[in-house]
């Protein structure tokens, strides 16, 4: 067995390989376009990784001496097109570095056909040779290494306690399979997430970066983290290959890469696989849980995984129509796999979603979604999230706030850290009166959250629930500044400024695609006339009359009509559409002990006696 060769044919870094003798520079298998020279120029700088190769070296390796007038230029141009094919940057480099007036370096780590030749030689010769031998071979190795001009140190890792999953880019040449990696991205994040020493940023955020001309400096900084995860998912047939690579923030340098390629029905073991591998190059100590958690995961029929992304694809657009899509993808999950805890849990929170957003009977929602969330925990009872939206129904609509707080509890005890099961939390404490409690939920949610429209819009609303309403209109202004459209973020902007008196800004606010007044430029305008004559009050007038004319079409929460007869003054009939959304158990009624606008019907002793029929602590 020869352990020699004159040059390897295969240079690799990061997710791009070089082929020497084709003369091809690939990204995750797809071959990108060089030229010559500046290939030439790659190849030189890669089987010198590490050292300055100076601008005099290139030009006698590469330039012919009667080219030697354009030798800068030429350089120069090979230079620039070959970091633009590796999407490096000179300013900020990954790849190549310029060391002016003297040359360059190229910094990623590089390995080759040698490396691998040489693992294959010591796994097989182990198993025939004695150790003392073994040993003999193992010197003579590194002596190689060193003769061919490399250096062999053990270098410390940094120190890695945060990162992020960025979203997997999809190279299977079939923009319908976008679902398919987004799933993986999101469940490689939850996996992850379940390290316990390491803090990981939340896929909503994470998400926000897809398609994104950061650079690794820029996002890592917006998301506070040490590292960033990035990669690819190509699948074929039934086959599913997964490329990623760890990138240290603070030096913009490639720490590890690998490549995966598993059946479809070993998906879920090629996440946990992934996620140990990092784990093992940052050094961190994984619990003997945590092992076994990684090691555990169980084949997954292709088409139950698939239905069960696309569901989680759909439910993340967070709309009725998304969360209709959604619950007939974990539907079919679920019958081809009964006993796929995942896909109940699913099912669960489009129920509860369907609720919220009105497109199904309160009762309705809420006993659909109970049956299976407890389907799921009966399956699994670590699933955290499923702890938590649990708490959300006993929260919203069975009025057991013990229940709900021993949910939300039993959610932030078996994990993963989650800004989802936090937020929830929040706004449950929120709503019974501990602003501070919720308040302290909501910040440690946005730690692990921090970019995504969710977060930051609920951040704010927490400041209203809790009467702080220039805390409130200092982030919905933030808000705003990242997502300039958030309809909901101009609403509640618009109630904080109600509820500091400043009634000009708040009707300037108060989004024009409101349900009760359609979307027109006419109706704005209407909108505007009428607030013009009749300020503040004429303007809540005229949504009364279009609440209640949408009522007698289509369902309104009776609680929400409550709030427009308390602006007007009219606490009798406030109060009286109360008890009606009362017995219609509307899921607003969690929040009427702290809603700002029926704040004058609090001393109200028919209020008080609807605070105690809901068992609301006084």
């Amino acid at each position: 067995m020869s352990l020699e060769r004159q040059s390897s044919a295969i240079l690799r870094f990061g997710v791009f390989e070089v082929d020497v003798r084709a003369g091809e520079l690939r990204k995750q298998g797809v071959r990108i376009k060089l030229q010559e020279q500046p290939f030439q120029v790659l190849t030189t700088l890669l089987r010198r990784r590490g050292d300055v190769v100076t601008r005099e070296e290139l030009r006698a390796q590469l330039w012919q001496s009667d080219t030697f007038v354009d030798f800068d230029n030429g350089l120069n141009t090979s230079i620039n097109k070959l970091r633009e094919a590796l999407g490096d940057s000179a300013d900020n480099p990954r790849f190549v570095e310029t060391l002016p007036r003297r040359g360059y370096r190229f910094l990623a780590p590089v390995s080759d056909d040698h490396s691998r030749e040489l693992t294959t030689a010591v796994t097989q010769w182990k198993n025939i040779l004695p150790v003392t031998v073994l040993a003999v071979v193992a010197a003579s190795i590194a002596i190689g290494l060193l003769w061919r001009g490399h250096t062999l140190r053990r270098v410390r890792p940094p120190q890695i306690e945060s990162l992020a999953v960025l979203p997997l880019l999809n190279l299977s040449g079939d923009p319908q399979q976008e679902y398919f990696a987004d799933g993986m991205t999101d469940e490689l994040t939850t996996t992850l997430s379940r390290i316990s020493v390491l803090r990981v940023t939340s896929r909503t955020s994470a998400m926000e970066f897809k398609g994104t001309k950061k650079t690794v400096a820029e996002i890592a900084k917006e998301l506070n983290v040490d590292a960033l995860v990035e990669g690819s998912v190509t699948r074929s047939g039934n086959r599913v290959r997964v490329t990623a690579q760890l990138i240290e923030a603070r030096t913009d340098s490639h720490l590890w890469a690998n490549e995966y390629e598993r059946d479809l029905r070993d998906a879920l073991t090629l996440q946990d696989e992934v996620a140990r591998d990092i784990a093992n190059e940052i050094r961190v100590k994984l619990t003997p849980e945590e092992r076994t958690r990684l090691a555990a995961a169980r084949p997954i029929d292709p088409e139950t995984n698939e239905a069960y992304l696309k569901g989680r694809y759909y439910y993340s657009k967070l709309s009725a129509e998304g969360f209709k899509e959604a619950l007939k993808c974990y539907q079919l999950a679920v019958a081809r796999d009964a006993n796929y805890a995942p896909a109940y849990v699913g099912i669960g929170a489009s129920y509860e979603g369907l609720g919220i957003w009105e497109q199904l009977a309160p009762e309705e929602a809420a006993s659909k979604s109970r049956a299976a969330l407890e389907k799921a925990l009966t399956l699994d009872d670590t699933l955290g999230e499923a702890h938590a939206i649990l708490g959300h129904i006993h929260f919203l609509w069975d009025w057991d706030w013990a229940g709900a707080e021993r949910e939300y509890k039993r959610a932030l005890e078996v994990g993963p850290p989650s800004s989802m099961i936090k937020i929830r939390y929040a706004i449950f404490l929120v709503s019974m009166g501990r602003k501070a409690e919720a308040i302290e939920q909501i910040k440690e949610a946005h730690v692990i959250d921090p970019v995504s429209l969710m977060s930051n819009n609920l951040f704010g609303f927490i400041y209203y629930l809790s009467h702080d309403f220039d805390q409130a209109i200092d982030q919905y202004r933030k808000t705003l500044t990242l997502y300039p459209d958030a309809e909901n973020a101009h609403l509640y902007l618009s109630r904080s400024y109600e509820q500091r008196g400043m009634y000009l800004q708040a009707f300037r606010e108060y989004p024009r695609e409101e349900r009760f007044t359609g979307t027109t430029e006419a109706a704005a305008a209407a909108q505007q006339q009428v607030f013009e004559k009749s300020g503040w009050r004429g303007f809540w007038q005229k949504e009364l009359e279009a609440a209640l004319e949408e009522s007698r079409r289509e369902y309104v929460s009776s609680e929400l009509i409550a709030e427009i007869y308390a602006r007007l003054g009219e606490k009798d009939k406030a109060l009286a559409s109360l008890e009606k959304a009362y017995r219609e158990r509307s899921h607003n009624m969690a929040f009427i002990k702290v809603e700002p606008t029926l704040g004058s019907l609090q001393p109200d002793p028919r209020f008080q006696a609807i605070l105690r029929r809901m068992n609301l602590p006084q």
